[in-house]
């Protein structure tokens, strides 16, 4: 799941290329079987998008080019393409990484014109992947966004973000900070075959509960419902009745987006994993990558009850019935995957 207006091609120091990225080394290690790190020096850590993006920010930081997680549904897939490879295999096992990225960022956030606007993290892919654990480059980050005075937000399925907890309480106490973490599925088995690289849900929810403990209003991104596999009312009820549990204040939740490569990728798995479903997912994608109006809204309509029941509702107390799906007001709400 993603925001539709995010845009794949900007040049934020990895684009496009390797051999233009400013390439220093390729690493493989037996730590990270299957994965291979391309390290570059980047010339800019701070991403600027475009004027017609309707997000509610006008800046991100990515670390890192590809994912782990190795999500099926991952809207950014089509972004290594850029870099010569494919959207596939790669996007899962070519990890670009940003060494010198938080030292191009506070030099970035020194410059007199920088006017301290949110910037958000986890927007294209994970920050708190497993990689994140071999470079460490969020504790620099992080320090140069609160030196700065730079409110930010976080986004991600990493329980690795639990290392730098310290770091982000503090940081709180000096600019807004916002922290939110993706958790969708909850079937064991689903999990392992859609989002085979990520952490388990139970390690995402109790990231949800030490943010909680911490002092953080946690935010959950309860997406991509994946149709006919995560719809049902028992999983979505089973869901937001964890994330609850777990001490998040509110959750989102809305179907499936499959673009570009990401379209080909995710049906390939499906053709091969649940056949039976081709021909009503050529159904309902068949406007393209978005899901058919009639399908968005009896999503809707299933979810909202469910988020309002749990107290999950952002815009509304818990007995109001519903009436709009939720809109994104917070920068942590764009999505990685």
């Amino acid at each position: 799941m993603r925001w539709q207006s995010q845009t794949l091609d900007a040049d934020d120091g990895a684009l496009p290329g390797l051999s233009r990225a400013g390439l220093v080394r390729t690493v493989r290690t037996p730590e990270f079987d299957g994965i291979t790190f391309h390290e570059v020096l980047c010339k800019s850590a701070l991403n600027k998008m475009p004027e017609s993006s309707t997000l509610p920010f006008r800046w991100t930081i990515n670390p890192m080019r590809g994912c782990s997680h190795a999500c099926r549904y991952c809207f950014a897939r089509g972004s290594h393409e850029y870099l010569g490879l494919d959207a596939g295999r790669d996007f899962d096992s070519e990890i670009v990484v940003k060494t010198n990225v938080a030292a191009v960022l506070r030099r970035e956030l020194g410059r007199r014109s920088w006017q301290r606007e949110a910037v958000a993290l986890g927007t294209n892919t994970d920050p708190y992947q497993r990689a994140e654990g071999r470079y460490r480059l969020m504790p620099g980050i992080i320090r140069a966004l609160t030196d700065s005075g730079t409110p930010f937000s976080i986004l991600t399925k990493g329980p690795l973000l639990r290392r730098d907890l310290p770091l982000l309480t503090e940081a709180a106490r000096r600019v807004e900070v916002s922290v939110a973490v993706s958790i969708a599925i909850l079937d064991p088995d689903l999990h392992h075959s859609l989002e085979p690289g990520t952490p388990e849900p139970r390690a995402r929810l109790d990231l949800v509960r030490a943010l909680a403990d911490a002092g953080f209003s946690v935010h959950v991104m309860a997406a991509p419902i994946i149709p006919y596999l995560t719809d049902s009312r028992a999983h979505l009820d089973a869901l937001f009745a964890a994330i609850a549990d777990a001490g998040a204040t509110s959750a989102m939740a809305f179907p499936m987006h499959l673009r570009g490569p990401t379209r080909d990728w995710f049906l390939a798995w499906l053709d091969t994993e649940h056949p039976a479903l081709m021909r009503r997912y050529r159904q309902l994608y068949n406007r393209g990558a978005d899901v058919t109006p009639t399908y968005r809204d009896w999503l809707r309509d299933r979810v909202n009850p469910l988020l309002t029941a749990h107290g999950l509702r952002r815009e509304q107390g818990p007995t109001t019935p519903p009436t709009t799906t939720p809109t994104p007001t917070n920068p942590q709400l764009a999505l990685f995957g």
